[in-house]
């Protein structure tokens, strides 16, 4: 079975295509039409049509975690979609904040859309079977607080300012012919960590490849290097990044993991 990914809005873009700071990618899988995000603008919008796509063929929409890059466009397609639900984490909310000097900005989801679109969100807790072959599955790995910490990102809770922990933060998770294809689209959580997540969950099947950005714009060369090993010592063929992992990590990615690293762009597609 065939298994057909396209990215719809990245970080850079060739062919005519637009780009933005922010990640949506379409998924073809077993007659089915699946949104990962919607990128931080109506931006998806356009790259859809130019790319001869219907958002109103979309049967299943997904938020990979509650930032406003990947959240912000998700308005515009229930606007545009009427009969898909958006799936999402049970803890995601409007209280993603990063931290700035003494100040916090807040990066998270459109803040009344939870509230505006109740009848088309759908909270899912565990693993989540989406349909045949599809599934969400969530950090199960502790302390990931200490990532949200060092990023200065945080969540604003009845109890105060908490580092974020990425409860809010899913893989998409895809059966195909080559093994199992992980979607996360930034790895807060460290790409190995959620390769090793996925492969603990499906003990009995092979773990392919990762797509998705890595948010490691951010990190220093070694660091860089360090990630690239633990990723080519998970045993996987195939990784496909882009958006938060930018140009010069993925140079060092590439240099390090060869022709199994590639760069994604809007309007690449993945044939599976």
């Amino acid at each position: 079975m065939e298994t057909d990914i396209t990215i719809i809005v990245d970080n850079k873009a060739d062919n005519g295509m637009d780009s933005e700071w922010g990640l949506s990618i379409l998924i073809r899988y077993a007659g089915k039409n699946i949104l990962l995000d919607a990128g931080s603008s109506e931006l998806f919008l356009e790259n859809m049509k130019k790319l001869g796509r219907d958002v109103a063929d979309i049967d299943h929409a997904v938020l990979s975690h509650a930032h406003y890059d990947h959240a912000n466009g998700l308005p515009a397609f229930f606007e545009n979609n009427e009969k898909a639900k958006l799936y999402v984490r049970d803890h995601t909310a409007a209280d993603c904040y990063k931290k700035k000097y003494i100040f916090r900005k807040y990066i998270g989801i459109p803040k009344k859309m939870l509230q505006k679109y109740p009848d088309r969100i759908v909270k899912v807790s565990g693993d989540y079977n989406l349909m045949d072959g599809v599934w969400l599955i969530p950090h199960k790995t502790k302390g990931l607080e200490s990532i949200g910490k060092r990023e200065r990102m945080y969540r604003k809770t009845p109890g105060g300012w908490m580092p974020d922990d990425f409860s809010h933060e899913q893989s998409l998770v895809l059966d195909t012919d080559k093994g199992l294809v992980i979607l996360n689209s930034c790895s807060h959580g460290g790409a190995d960590t959620i390769i090793s997540e996925v492969r603990n969950t499906f003990p009995d099947k092979k773990v392919y490849g990762l797509i998705g950005g890595l948010h490691l714009f951010n990190k220093p060369d070694e660091e860089i290097r360090e990630v690239a090993k633990k990723i080519r010592d998970t045993g996987i063929q195939y990784i496909c990044t882009g958006h938060c992992t930018k140009d010069r990590a993925f140079g060092i990615l590439n240099e390090e993991l060869g022709d199994m690293a590639v760069q994604m762009k809007t309007g690449y597609r993945i044939v599976i």
